[in-house]
């Protein structure tokens, strides 16, 4: 049998190994948690370097692609007046603001014989459309009538295709290519048209007679595309301010891809015609 002393000899040195052993693993521990704050420090750093320092960058590049919807919209003109049966609207321009028509065309409210001027008020400049009272009478009648009842007033160019060079607007209660319009349709008048810069033309769906009040620009020499069709009215010419909407074709911003409303594209801020006024001399 061991003796007593070295009993106790043997019981110090587990004693000692115990001690040794639980200090090894405190000081295992230490290291894994060492590491731990080390590597939770080094990550919360290059996560603030990406969201706050260079790859800013990054993420400013995603939050733009992914909330940019294409160039601005402006709010629809407020609803105007119904008028229920035909009138003539006031030459003086004191006629209310009416957005809702009969279903039938408007009657004759000019005199061909005169020449009719219209003046639009645009947030990049005025601009001056002779009316063609002459080849386009009934046309030029309709663009009148809905002026005078300040149809088009508040509307914006809620369209530029450059691959046309045209600008298009007319359209109060959506202020895009949507507009139901006013609630009828004119007739067209001839064919063959042949398309140059300044002229003033009535947009259409694809089948006959559906031009109603949104109409566009030709502002370029692009326009001539459309010589083939040449079955868009033309119904004026500017004659003043075609440097203005030029410009405005130069703020051009592509559609979003799958837009329904947005076709080719619109200028980069909200350019709106503020007022259509007509004089006749």
């Amino acid at each position: 049998m061991p003796s007593e002393k070295r009993e106790r000899q043997r019981e110090g040195r587990l004693a000692r190994q115990e001690e040794l052993r639980i200090a090894q693993q405190k000081a295992k521990r230490r290291r894994q948690l060492v590491i731990t704050i080390v590597l939770v420090v080094a990550l919360g750093g290059v996560f603030f370097l990406f969201t706050r320092g260079g790859g800013g960058k990054s993420v400013t590049t995603a939050t733009t692609t992914t909330t940019v919807a294409g160039p601005p919209k402006a709010p629809p003109v407020a609803a105007g007046a119904k008028l229920t049966s035909w009138e003539c609207p006031k030459a003086d321009g004191s006629s209310p603001r009416t957005d809702q028509f009969p279903s039938t065309s408007p009657p004759v409210c000019i005199d061909p014989a005169k020449t009719y001027t219209a003046h639009l008020t645009t947030s990049e400049g005025n601009v001056d459309i002779t009316l063609d009272t002459k080849k386009s009478p009934n046309t030029a009648n309709n663009y009148v009538v809905l002026s005078r009842f300040h149809y088009f007033d508040g509307t914006t160019i809620d369209r530029i295709d450059t691959d046309l060079d045209i600008l298009q607007s007319g359209s109060p209660k959506t202020q895009d290519i949507t507009d139901p319009g006013p609630g009828y349709n004119i007739k067209d008048e001839g064919s063959g048209f042949k398309y140059t810069p300044g002229d003033v033309v009535m947009a259409r769906a694809q089948g006959p007679d559906s031009a109603s009040a949104q109409y566009f620009f030709v502002v370029g020499a692009k326009a001539s595309s459309l010589d083939q069709q040449g079955n868009y009215v033309t119904f004026g010419h500017v004659t003043a301010g075609l440097d203005v909407l030029q410009k405005i074709e130069g703020f051009f911003e592509a559609c979003p891809a799958g837009s329904h409303t947005c076709l080719g594209g619109a200028p980069s801020h909200i350019v709106t015609i503020s007022k259509v006024t007509i004089t006749e001399a």
